[in-house]
């Protein structure tokens, strides 16, 4: 079975978009955020007056210089997986970024609106993400009546009839959380057919299954 290596949070930045590209990734993932009239790119959460990341730990000003979703989108012409954060205009604002950029983009996020907001584009592959129990029984649910091109799991919620019911279903079942060999295996062993790792090590290991 081939499985696919997204390289998480690699495209967050310009040197890490760099390095995974030079490793030889896949896809680069990377998070996009609709902030201060801006679509940013980072990892990091807002708080208040702050920007916050917890791994590596990062505390800095919400005004400091972000990288934006356009110097990404001029700096590669690799395939990208956007994670879309938080509610309201993200997704419709992204999709009008993404625009008719001829290589293809997978779209994901926890708030299927955002996804739903790339139908019209041709190049879109829409992926919808769950993170707890709730969401992936919505997700079973959507799935049976309106699929996607993909979906994304959490690793704790992996169980081999979930993966073999949404397999039936999607072309992509990926899951994130998979940084050592021994995740890796559990994984695969379960079906989906996409990891998201920080591991090189990981990724490395996908690719040269595939």
């Amino acid at each position: 079975m081939s499985v696919l290596a997204v390289a998480h949070r690699a495209g967050n930045s310009l040197a890490a978009l760099a390095a995974a590209e030079e490793a030889g990734a896949e896809v680069i993932e990377c998070d996009v955020h609709a902030s201060r009239g801006r679509l940013e790119v980072r990892h990091s959460k807002a708080l208040g007056p702050w920007l916050w990341d917890r791994g590596p730990w990062e505390l800095q000003s919400r005004s400091a210089p972000q990288l934006e979703l356009a110097e990404l989108l001029a700096a590669t012409d690799g395939t990208l997986m956007l994670d879309l954060k938080g509610v309201g205009s993200v997704g419709r604002r992204t999709a009008a970024a993404v625009g008719a950029r001829p290589e293809p983009v997978l779209v994901c996020s926890r708030w299927w609106p955002s996804v739903d907001a790339f139908a019209a584009l041709d190049g879109a592959r829409p992926v919808l993400s769950a993170r707890n129990r709730g969401e992936l029984v919505r997700m079973r649910r959507r799935v049976r009546t309106r699929a996607p091109y993909g979906v994304s799991l959490h690793g704790s919620l992996l169980s081999e009839p979930v993966v073999a019911e949404l397999r039936e279903r999607v072309e992509l079942v990926m899951t994130w959380g998979v940084d050592d060999l021994g995740a890796l295996d559990r994984v695969v062993g379960l079906g989906v057919n996409g990891v998201i790792s920080d591991s090189a090590e990981v990724l490395r290991a996908v690719r040269a299954h595939r």
